[in-house]
C-alpha cells in the first residue's frame, strides 16, 4: 500500500481542540449514526446477490457446492472486514488508499458500484416478470433510476433512513423465511410430505456440474457478499468513527454469515436444482419466492416478490451511495477531474452522483440481450472486481500493519485485527486462486468469448490502471517510516458518562438483544 501525504488540504495546521486535521476528503457531513451504518452493512448486501444469485448457483453447481461456496467466501469477507475495520477506525475518511495502489483499487471500486447499480436496476426488470411480461423492463428500471438519483443527490438523511427501512424490512422477511423453510421442510407444504435432505440425492446433487459447477459459485457468491466492505466508505460520514467502526465490524457480519449460510441451506434443502426458470437468459425466478409458494400461498408468493424488489432497490441505493462517495474521494485526491468533487448545500457531491448513476444506462440493453443474460455478465465483473478488491485489501493491511509496527504507533489502534497476519495473506492468495479457476465454465463444454471476457477483463483493467499510474507519475513504493500515519486520523473521545443509560440487568439484556437486531 503505497500511503503518501497528498497535496488537497485547506488547512495544514491541526486544531487546536482535538490535534485533528481536517482536510478536503473529510467536508462530507458526519450525519450517519451508528444504528443507520449498522444497517447500510447489512442491507447492502443482503439483496439481489442472495436473493437472486442463489439461483444461478443452485442451479450450475448444486446445493452441497453452493453452501460451501458461499460458506468459504463468507470467510474471506469476515477477514477483510477486520482488516479494513483495523484501518477504517484509524484513518476514517471517505477512501483511504493513495498514490498507484489507491488509484487503481478506488476506481476499480468505483467501477464496481456502477456496475452493480446498473446489474440492480436489471434485477428489477427479472422480478418484475413474475407478476407480469406486459410492461416494459426498461421502463421500470428507468422509473426507479430517477428516484434512485433523487434519493441520494438531496441530503445524507434521506439516504441512511431509507436504507435504514429497507434493510429492516429485509432482516425481518429473512427471519420470516428461515422459520417458514424449516416448516415447508418439515412437512408444511403444498403436498404435505416431509422434504429432509431428498433434493441433495436427486440427479447429479449434490455437486452438480463437476469441478467446474464448483468453482463457478464463487464468482456468484463474491457478488452476493460483495459491498459488506463499504463500512469503509460510511467512515466518512460517520458519527464518531473510532467508537462506530469496530462496533459495526463485530456485530454486522456475523448476522450476514448467519443470514446466508441459514437462508442457504434451506433454499438447498427444499428447491431442487432442476426447477426451471433459475438460471435462464430471459428470465431469473427467485428460489426464496419458489419456498414461499410451496406453504400454497400465492398471496405469501406475491409478498415475497415485493420484498424482493424492495431489496433490490435497497442495493441499488447502497451501491450508487459508495460508488458516488468513491468518486467524490478521487476527485479531492485529483485521481479524477475535479469537478466530481463538488457539493450542494447540504454537502452531497451532486455531479458524482448523476455521472455514477450515468453508469446505469446499460440496464436499457436488457431489452436485446435478454436481462437474464445481461444481469449474469455484470454479476459476473461485479464479482471479480469484488475478489480483487478483497485481495488488494489484504495487501493493504499487511503493509499497514507493518508501517504502524515500524512507526510504534501500536498502540493508537482503536481496533486490531486479530487474525493478522495470517487472515490477511490467506484472503490474498485465496482470492487470487479463486478468480483464476472460477472462469472454468467459460472454457467446457465450449469456449463462451463474452463469459470469458466478463471473468477476466477485470485483471488487466487493474494492471494498466496501477502500472499506467506509476509510470505517468513516476512514484515508488513507499517506505513503511515514511507513510503518513498522522493526516486524517480521527480522535477518540472520552465516553461522557452522563450519557450512559443505568438499567437494571435484565433491561440491561433485553436492550442489547433489541440493539442485536436492530
Amino acid at each position: 500500500m503505497d500511503i503518501a501525504k497528498p497535496d488537497r488540504y485547506d488547512d495544514d495546521s491541526p486544531q487546536p481542540e482535538t490535534g485533528y486535521r481536517a482536510s478536503s476528503a473529510d467536508k462530507l457531513a458526519r450525519k450517519l449514526s451508528a444504528r443507520q451504518v449498522q444497517m447500510i452493512a447489512i442491507g447492502g448486501t443482503i439483496g439481489t446477490g442472495l436473493f437472486l444469485g442463489t439461483g444461478k448457483s443452485l442451479a450450475t453447481g448444486g446445493p452441497a457446492s453452493m453452501l460451501i461456496g458461499y460458506a468459504i467466501v463468507g470467510a474471506i469477507v469476515f477477514i477483510t472486514m477486520l482488516s479494513l475495520g483495523e484501518m477504517a477506525a484509524f484513518l476514517p475518511v471517505a477512501g483511504s488508499f493513495y498514490d498507484a495502489f489507491g488509484f487503481a483499487l478506488t476506481w476499480n471500486y468505483w467501477f464496481n458500484d456502477a456496475i452493480s447499480t446498473a446489474s440492480d436496476l436489471v434485477a428489477l426488470q427479472l422480478v418484475l416478470q413474475y407478476w407480469t411480461t406486459k410492461f416494459p423492463g426498461w421502463g421500470l428500471s428507468l422509473i426507479f433510476w430517477v428516484l434512485l438519483i433523487m434519493a441520494n443527490i438531496v441530503t445524507v438523511r434521506v439516504y441512511g433512513e431509507l436504507e435504514y427501512w429497507l434493510s429492516l424490512l429485509k432482516v425481518i422477511t429473512i427471519i420470516i423465511f428461515i422459520i417458514l423453510g424449516i416448516a415447508v421442510n418439515c412437512g408444511a407444504n403444498t403436498e404435505h410430505h416431509y422434504i429432509g435432505g431428498h433434493n441433495w440425492f436427486i440427479g447429479d446433487a449434490p455437486f452438480v456440474g463437476g469441478i467446474g459447477g464448483f468453482a463457478s459459485v464463487f464468482v456468484t457468491a463474491a457478488f452476493a457478499y460483495g459491498g459488506t466492505e463499504s463500512i469503509a466508505i460510511t467512515a466518512g460520514e460517520t458519527k464518531d468513527p473510532a467508537r462506530t467502526m469496530p462496533k459495526v465490524v463485530r456485530n454486522v457480519f456475523w448476522r450476514i454469515l448467519l443470514f446466508y449460510i441459514l437462508s442457504i441451506l434451506i433454499l438447498g434443502l427444499n428447491i431442487p436444482y432442476t426447477t426451471p426458470d433459475l438460471d435462464s437468459k430471459n428470465t431469473r425466478t427467485s428460489p426464496f419466492t419458489l419456498v414461499f409458494q410451496m406453504a400454497g400461498s400465492t398471496a405469501a408468493g406475491s409478498f415475497i416478490n415485493a420484498v424482493i424488489m424492495t431489496s433490490v432497490l435497497s442495493a441499488a441505493n447502497h451501491a450508487l451511495f459508495a460508488g458516488t462517495r468513491l468518486l467524490y474521494t478521487l476527485a479531492v485526491e485529483r485521481h479524477a477531474p475535479r469537478l466530481f468533487g463538488a457539493l450542494n448545500r447540504n454537502q452531497i457531491p451532486w455531479i458524482a452522483v448523476l455521472a455514477t448513476s450515468a453508469i446505469s444506462i446499460l440496464c436499457f440493453g436488457a431489452s436485446f440481450i435478454g436481462a437474464g443474460q445481461l444481469w449474469t455478465w455484470l454479476q459476473n465483473i461485479v464479482g471479480v472486481s469484488n475478489q480483487l478488491s478483497w485481495a488488494a485489501i489484504g495487501v493493504a493491511s499487511i503493509r499497514f500493519r507493518a508501517a504502524i509496527k515500524a512507526q510504534n504507533k501500536e498502540d493508537s489502534l482503536p481496533f486490531k485485527n486479530w487474525t493478522y497476519p495470517w487472515g490477511p495473506w490467506f484472503s490474498v492468495f485465496l482470492n487470487l486462486f479463486l478468480v483464476l479457476v472460477q472462469g472454468w465454465s467459460s472454457f467446457s463444454p465450449s469456449f463462451d468469448v463474452v463469459t470469458f471476457f466478463s471473468l477476466y477483463i477485470e485483471l488487466p483493467v487493474m494492471l494498466v490502471m496501477y502500472v499506467g499510474w506509476k509510470l505517468l507519475k513516476r512514484t515508488k513504493i513507499v517506505k513503511l517510516h515514511e507513510m503518513d500515519l498522522e493526516t486524517d486520523t480521527y480522535p477518540v473521545e472520552t465516553l461522557d458518562p452522563a450519557d450512559e443509560t443505568k438499567r437494571s440487568r435484565w433491561k440491561a439484556k433485553a436492550y442489547d438483544v433489541w440493539r442485536w437486531v436492530l
